[in-house]
């Protein structure tokens, strides 16, 4: 983990993890120290490899070493009892753990997970293999951490992971995520100035009816004044 607020409990894991459990199909998750009902035995079971199967032993080359732990744990570790749950490992193993493991299925090796450090341009991105993957805005001109991994581009500012995108398999193309442009001026297209409406003239209002030639009064009364 690269964080751990030990108020809220939230805790925010290494790129590399995130992205190797993405790869491999499972969720990581974090258990609190001194808990060995979650966190398990990991510390001691380190020291009962270095002291009972390395210690004391010399090898020629990596490939004994390596031949030399597996017949160790096929014949030493995974069949003597456990101290803590009394019974073989192995034997633990094939009645409650075998039937979850998923089968690979093809999957290519983690091995081409890349890190790479980008500046932000001026269009809101960085550039990743000829493609551009956007960033908020105001991260323009910032350093940021980019992590290619398991078809993802996860990018980071600092401590905080500010962006990720579906790793793209064409070439030269822009990989936006709208949010990232928010507040920005013309993000929907060119920005016009407004035409400033033309004032109009009225018509003019009509006559009110009683507005007539005197002339029509006159013939009205039976003559002129």
């Amino acid at each position: 983990m690269v964080r751990h607020d030990a108020v809220s409990r939230s805790v925010q894991f290494n790129d590399k993890l995130i992205a190797f459990a993405k790869h491999w199909g499972f969720r990581p998750r974090a258990c609190a120290p001194y808990r060995a009902r979650t966190k398990g035995k990991t510390e001691n079971g380190v020291g009962y490899v270095k002291k009972n199967a390395i210690a004391g032993h010399s090898f020629a080359s990596w490939e004994a070493f390596e031949a030399h732990l597996a017949e160790w744990e096929r014949e030493v570790a995974n069949v003597r009892i456990h101290g803590t749950t009394g019974e073989a490992p192995i034997a633990r193993f094939e009645r409650d753990e075998a039937h979850r493991l998923k089968p690979l299925g093809g999957q290519p090796s983690f091995g081409s997970l890349r890190e790479l450090a980008r500046v932000v341009g001026n269009d809101c991105a960085v550039e990743i293999d000829t493609n551009s993957y956007s960033v908020p805005w105001r991260l323009i001109g910032e350093r940021v951490a980019v992590t290619v991994a398991a078809g993802e581009v996860r990018i980071r500012h600092g401590m905080r992971e500010v962006a990720v995108h579906k790793q793209s398999e064409g070439r030269r193309l822009r990989i936006i995520d709208s949010a990232h442009l928010d507040g920005v001026a013309g993000r929907n297209g060119a920005v016009y100035r407004p035409a400033i409406a033309t004032p109009t003239v009225p018509a003019p209002s009509p006559l009110p009816s009683l507005l007539r030639p005197l002339a029509e009064y006159e013939a009205a009364i039976g003559g002129s004044f």
